[in-house]
């Protein structure tokens, strides 16, 4: 969790890494894996420093940062698999949670492989519709944090658990969900367009 002091200017990152992923995600794939490895890395780092430590906690966050970076940029070549393989989990424990249940282990990795295959072979979307949705959520979040919402960009709470699981919104912000479905579309349709045509 970050200092109240650190929170606007996180906040203005994680704005500009959303955009830049939304928008761009397919154009600068490294790039975007970058960002998202330096946000999980520090939030990692400096949810285990005390808020006390300040400055042991930035160089925490800092250093996570790096680290994060570093691995899903070693991770290029099989980025497009873990999303695919990500996605695929996501789709079973959906799929079993409309019904009330959790899905085995078994299952899970039975969609996560069909996942990673099915990434693989259609990986030009696969990385479009991934950025994009990734880059909207990170856009509301930063926005949300800018305006005043500083659990937006903390480690997530007891009230603040749809900010991990943005398919399941708070009670009563259930625009958001709209919002982020409204900003991926819009970021895919830029992608294909215009930002990621022609590239291979």
């Amino acid at each position: 969790m970050l200092p109240a002091s650190l929170q606007t200017p996180a906040a203005l990152v994680l704005l500009a890494g959303g955009v830049v992923s939304c928008f761009a995600g397919y154009r600068v794939f490294r790039v975007v894996l970058g960002i998202y490895g330096f946000i999980i890395g520090a939030l990692f780092a400096s949810s285990a420093m005390g808020t006390e430590h300040t400055a042991w906690m930035i160089v925490g966050a800092l250093v996570g940062g790096a680290i994060g970076a570093l691995i899903l940029i070693a991770a290029y070549f099989v980025g497009v698999a873990l999303l695919g393989a990500g996605v695929g989990a996501l789709a079973a424990s959906l799929i079993w949670a409309s019904f009330g249940h959790e899905p085995g282990t078994v299952v899970v990795i039975l969609f996560a492989v069909v996942g990673a295959l099915g990434a693989l072979a259609l990986q030009r979307y696969v990385i479009v519709g991934a950025t994009a949705f990734a880059g909207a959520w990170t856009i509301i979040v930063g926005a949300l944090a800018l305006a005043g919402h500083h659990e937006a960009i903390e480690t997530p709470g007891r009230n603040s658990v749809w900010l991990v699981y943005p398919l399941n919104p708070a009670p009563g912000r259930y625009w958001i969900l709209i919002v982020w479905i409204a900003l991926g579309i819009m970021g895919v349709i830029v992608q294909l367009r215009l930002t990621a045509k022609g590239r291979k």
